[in-house]
């Protein structure tokens, strides 16, 4: 004989609002991506990315932006990467295809030391699987040196690298100052990727 009882209709109805909130919790915690390849379909996007996104306008050439912040997971099986997540993430799009992606994969702009942090990871997430710099000697890889750290500091400070994925996908990866209204004595910087087919020749 059971000495707790039956289970009242109430205590069932706090369990299940309590389950919900669990549930609801641990999804606020995960992190959400957009998990795509250039030229796929844009649908096949929408339903392998956990982060919310619009539908794309039937045979019209726009882009969309994810409704939260979001990491890009490119899941091409050979040149596939991850980046940090994103607030600034757009996805551009003709005739339901996936034609570029323009991105700043940050939350906001960061100090120097954080920015090499995602950059350096990204270039050896694209030498790992295989992508190679187009016109190194032009674009080279960035690099953490006191020479790259003077660069950023002076009067134009930008640094430009292109990589490329065979015959398949092109990135360019931008470092550049930004004026934080926030940290107005600080020197913060963003990157921009951008991602389509091959569009500059080695």
């Amino acid at each position: 004989m059971s000495l707790a009882g039956p289970v009242g209709p109430k205590r069932w109805a706090w369990g299940l609002v309590l389950l919900g909130l669990l549930v609801w919790w641990i999804d606020a915690q995960s992190e959400k991506e957009i998990a795509l390849v250039i030229g796929e379909p844009y649908e096949d996007m929408r339903q392998r990315s956990s982060a919310p996104i619009a539908s794309a306008i039937p045979a019209e050439v726009s882009f969309n932006i994810p409704k939260s912040d979001a990491r890009l997971r490119f899941v091409d099986p050979k040149f596939g990467f991850v980046t940090p997540a994103a607030r600034f993430f757009a996805i551009f799009y003709r005739d339901d295809r996936i034609g570029s992606v323009r991105m700043s994969p940050q939350i906001e702009p960061l100090l120097l030391d954080d920015i090499f942090k995602v950059v350096l990871d990204l270039q050896d997430q694209w030498r790992n699987a295989g992508w190679v710099l187009t016109r190194p000697d032009q674009y080279p890889a960035l690099a953490d040196t006191p020479q790259s750290r003077a660069k950023f500091s002076g009067p134009r400070p930008m640094g430009t690298t292109y990589w490329q994925a065979g015959d398949l996908y092109q990135v360019m990866m931008s470092v550049r100052r930004f004026k934080d209204d926030k940290r107005p004595t600080e020197d913060r910087y963003l990157i921009t990727l951008s991602i389509a087919e091959p569009w500059m020749k080695p």
